[in-house]
């Protein structure tokens, strides 16, 4: 295993943790053993699922892109969440303001997005070449922002409805996770066909 792949895989692992955490403590739900169990449980997870993925790799190419497009995708979904709470704790956000929300995630998204195209190209598809990068850049940027409108759309849709019985910070953050998970579908097979295909 690469030790990229390595540090990668504990950092954002420990980021997902963290989040999953803070999540937990701003509900109902009274899990304390989590606090020390998510820090250890979902780092060794990354690790074995990046190695095993590297092993599987070796035959079938996609299924190492995928890990580490997965990995990246973890990486800075926690990275947009961060953005995306500083956001909402610093100008407040209430269950009437679903525009405001919605502006708040296409910030975040945006900036999330620009750092994410160079983790893709360079490591996840591993496209060194820099020839024609003005063209590559603007099919990843049409593909970006067809995933932001899937992203801000069931994110914004989700909060609506979360919003009803759940705090809205959970409600943001829960509507988030599921739009990124939604759009990293779209996003994994237009980088890989279209946008970083060699």
């Amino acid at each position: 295993m690469k030790k990229i792949d390595l540090i990668l895989s504990i950092i954002t692992a420990e980021g997902v943790a963290g989040l999953f955490i803070w999540l937990i403590k701003n509900t109902s739900l009274n899990l304390p053993f989590l606090n020390w169990l998510l820090p250890i449980l979902f780092p060794f997870l990354a690790v074995f699922g990046i190695w095993l993925a590297e092993l599987i790799g070796r035959k079938f190419l996609f299924v190492y892109q995928l890990a580490k497009f997965l990995l990246v995708g973890a990486f800075f979904a926690v990275f947009d969440l961060i953005i995306l709470n500083s956001l909402m704790v610093y100008f407040g956000i209430t269950k009437e303001e679903i525009l405001k929300y919605a502006i708040f995630v296409t910030i975040s998204f945006t900036i999330a997005t620009i750092f994410k195209y160079f983790a893709n190209k360079y490591w996840t598809f591993e496209k060194l070449e820099k020839e024609r990068m003005e063209r590559e850049f603007g099919i990843f940027f049409v593909v970006t922002a067809i995933s932001g409108l899937i992203q801000v759309g069931v994110a914004s849709l989700l909060f609506r409805f979360l919003i009803l019985i759940v705090p809205p910070l959970v409600a943001g953050n829960v509507g988030k996770i599921l739009g990124i998970v939604v759009a990293s579908a779209w996003n994994f097979l237009c980088y890989k066909f279209l946008v970083f295909k060699k």
